[in-house]
């Protein structure tokens, strides 16, 4: 996957979406915020260098409950081991 688009967002409807889990991957020098969406028992797994990974974030606030501030909870602090759940069904 190269980029998140209309079309492939279409595969993560809202109704279906189950856990949204944001966490860190250390790149040695940065972090690299990923976040897993599991839908029908299958997990997707996108990151924020993704051309289009505003279009992600915007679709999955219309999660009912959604954390919004999940994402910036599991930034601090930097070059650690961080993971926040937005979203659980």
């Amino acid at each position: 996957m190269t980029c998140i688009d209309a079309e492939l967002l279409s595969r993560l409807p809202i109704t279906d979406v189950q856990k949204v889990t944001f966490y860190k991957r250390d790149e040695l020098t940065t972090d690299l915020v990923c976040c897993d969406v599991r839908v029908a028992g299958k997990v997707w797994t996108f990151d924020e260098a993704l051309v289009g990974w505003e279009l992600l974030i915007e679709h999955l606030k219309g999660l009912p409950g959604f954390r919004s501030g999940a994402l910036s909870a599991m930034c601090d602090p930097p070059l650690e081991v961080s993971e926040s759940v937005a979203f659980e069904r």
